[in-house]
């Protein structure tokens, strides 16, 4: 399929995860295929990454433990686009519900949204349950503007590696692409950690990931900037753009800082900073010293709309290119 088909495809999934999001009763049913990757992932990780080899054999075991399940991933991308182009306008249609699958415009917005209605609702034990469900630090550790922060922080990173890397990645290689990138990112959570566990095994994971959101993240910067200045107008523009090129490399991510920046000078408050991830404070900068240093319950909801502003961007510039390969 060439790309201007896997670009009308991304806009219908895109559409359709923006107004349907994942639907809960089919995996309720189903086995969602991200569970499917944990589990091809989770044999690797028994069978190769046992405690007493020593550091450099887990180290090649992991390395090609990842090469066999970006191989079968690839088999499984283009089995799949094989099978669904037997079936013409309908295969598209079904493709376009596979990618959706892989999408989380709409889920990412509602479970950072429960965060705001928790806290409106419940006060900061309801927002401390309700981040808990979305990022790793230890949430009794978190004040209110602390639990803002973070819902905030991951609405920025998982647009980047949620919404636009997977998009990414299927307008330039379809289904193959696609699952490619899913499987990796699916492994760097799981055993991309630098625990003594997955610092060697995990080694080849966490670096081939890096390597793989490295586009999405600088493109979010520009979509984020769009959707600030859909909601903020032309000072948030140029202070997204401003925030994100001189902060984004503080974090210790390589890719995370540059959306988590971008969002900070959209909505002028600070982000990341000093956080407690199983009882160790983890010291980083703050980004966006300069901003304000309280985070609200409507510094979320503005996150949430300038979030829904940069889909929108993203879809409009599928939708574009796709017009113009035309």
């Amino acid at each position: 399929m060439i790309i201007d088909e896997h670009l009308l495809i991304l806009v219908l999934a895109l559409l359709l995860d923006r107004f349907m999001g994942d639907p809960d009763w089919l995996w309720r049913r189903l086995p969602h295929p991200v569970v499917l990757f944990g589990k091809a992932i989770s044999f690797f990780d028994r069978h190769f990454n046992l405690r007493d080899l020593p550091g450099l054999t887990r180290r090649r075991n992991g390395v090609m433990s990842i090469i066999a399940l970006l191989f079968g991933a690839v088999i499984a991308g283009w089995a799949a686009h094989g099978l669904l182009g037997f079936f013409g306008w309908l295969g598209i249609l079904v493709e376009a519900g596979l990618v959706a699958i892989f999408l989380a415009q709409k889920s990412l917005a509602d479970h950072v949204g429960e965060v705001s209605k928790a806290l409106r609702s419940e006060g900061l034990d309801g927002g401390r349950r309700a981040v808990s469900r979305i990022v790793g630090r230890d949430p009794e550790t978190l004040d209110e503007p602390g639990v803002c922060r973070a819902a905030i922080e991951s609405l920025a990173e998982n647009f980047s590696d949620g919404v636009v890397a997977p998009a990414l990645w299927y307008a330039v290689f379809g289904l193959p692409g696609l699952f490619v990138y899913k499987m990796l990112n699916t492994a760097d959570s799981m055993i991309g950690h630098k625990s003594e566990t997955y610092i060697d095994f995990g080694w080849a994971a966490a670096r081939l990931d890096d390597v793989a959101n490295w586009p999405a993240a600088r493109l979010s910067i520009l979509l984020i900037a769009a959707g600030a200045l859909a909601k903020k107008g032309i000072s948030a523009l140029g202070n997204t753009i401003r925030v994100a090129v001189r902060d984004g490399g503080l974090h210790r991510s390589p890719n995370s800082g540059r959306p988590e920046a971008a969002m900070a000078g959209a909505l002028d408050i600070q982000l990341a900073g000093p956080r407690v991830y199983g009882g160790e404070v983890v010291r980083e900068p703050m980004i966006n010293g300069s901003g304000r240093d309280i985070a609200t319950v409507n510094d979320v909801d503005s996150g949430i709309s300038i979030f829904y502003s940069a889909c929108t961007m993203l879809t409009l510039v599928a939708f574009a290119v796709f017009l113009l390969l035309l």
